[in-house]
């Protein structure tokens, strides 16, 4: 009898440690269960950046794919998203709602250099991780100041500098006229600009001008820049702006050599809007692959980011580039949660999206089948 004892409890025992050492390995911050991770984002579904709406749009839908296919590490996504009109009291207002009602485990591409300056402090106070934001300004490039905070988008100063040193190089006679956001967005922009330019900058450049974002149009300021003599314009602007401009420029029959940011290069939301024929010759730079680009028409990445918008965004316009670019962070977010395993604190997330290395961006089905 004492054996039949000794042995209930030694069993009894050994199922009571291995449940503890099972428990042990999950670790949890709010936002994170056996069946749920909560991400949070604010996107300008409304207002003056409304163009941006569809990588918020591209996001959500890629996450119901991952989802549909059981989720991560048997968890389901939960992206909750929120509206803030590209207005940084209302995204102060939905973040809070995010941390502290919803309490989500972290943030994601929250889009747009206003909504991210203006809750960055409160987010990286509160450690809660800003990660992938859909902002390029320096400011969220700065992890000795916040370190919960980690950009996504080039950054605006690098892709300014190299403009300024292409056109340094190409068109060393050019008389520059930029339009630029009156905000970190557009100021990165225009210094970078001067950095490529160097010493040649304050010749080169004849004329600035910024625009608010709350502005109905940006005319005045082109015709000011064409006033100064300027044949080449470098827009530094977000969607609405910059098919603003380039449609302008058409109509007063203006013909300067047009650079124009990575952030307003979409086909649908910016280059149609302004006209196909007033876009010719617009030259900008990109990081990802231009989905209708003949020297992609047999890429297998491509291949799969079509057979995905078919059949998760069908209404979503495959020609943008705003679309790819929503696809490639999802991908990129996903990854790192993956790579989390059990341990899905705030702390884990933000070590895991620092030590990405050799990440190539293939969903999970394209993997499985390698």
């Amino acid at each position: 009898m004492r054996n039949k004892v000794h042995l209930t409890m030694a069993t009894a025992l050994t199922m009571a440690l291995s449940i503890s050492a099972a428990n042990a390995q999950k670790k949890y911050d709010p936002g994170a269960s056996d069946t749920e991770i909560k991400v949070g984002q604010t996107m300008p579904f409304s207002g003056p950046a409304s163009a941006y709406s569809s990588i918020g749009k591209t996001e959500a839908a890629y996450f119901k794919m991952i989802n549909d296919q059981g989720g991560i590490n048997g968890r389901k996504i939960n992206l909750i998203q929120y509206d803030d009109a590209y207005s940084p009291p209302k995204a102060v207002e939905q973040i809070r709602k995010l941390v502290e009602s919803d309490e989500v485990l972290l943030t994601f591409q929250i889009l747009g250099t206003p909504s991210n300056a203006a809750v960055q402090k409160y987010l990286n106070s509160r450690k809660v991780p800003q990660l992938f934001a859909a902002a390029s300004a320096s400011r969220f490039s700065d992890p000795k100041s916040f370190p919960w905070t980690m950009a996504y988008d080039l950054n605006n100063f690098v892709e300014g500098r190299i403009y300024g040193q292409y056109i340094l190089k190409e068109y060393p006679s050019a008389k520059i006229g930029v339009l630029y956001q009156n905000d970190d967005f557009g100021k990165d922009y225009l210094n970078g600009v001067k950095a490529g330019l160097g010493d040649n900058a304050a010749k080169m450049i004849v004329s600035e001008a910024s625009y608010e974002v709350s502005d109905p149009t940006a005319d005045s300021q082109i015709l000011k820049i064409k006033d100064a003599g300027a044949d080449l314009f470098f827009s530094a602007t977000t969607p609405k702006q910059a098919a603003q401009a380039i449609k302008k420029i058409a109509e007063l029959g203006w013909h300067p050599l047009q650079i124009v940011s990575s952030k307003a290069t979409s086909v649908g939301s910016v280059l149609k809007p302004a006209g196909l024929e007033n876009a010719k010759g617009i030259i900008s730079a990109n990081y990802g692959k231009e989905p209708l680009d003949p020297q992609w028409k047999d890429d297998p990445g491509v291949k799969r980011y079509f057979a995905f918008m078919e059949k998760y965004y069908p209404d979503g316009d495959k020609s943008s580039n705003f679309n790819t670019y929503a696809y490639g962070v999802a991908q990129l977010l996903t990854q790192v949660l993956e790579q989390c395993g059990d341990d899905l604190t705030r702390e884990n997330v933000m070590k895991q999206a620092t030590s990405l290395k050799d990440f190539a961006g293939r969903p999970r089905a394209a993997r499985d089948q390698d």
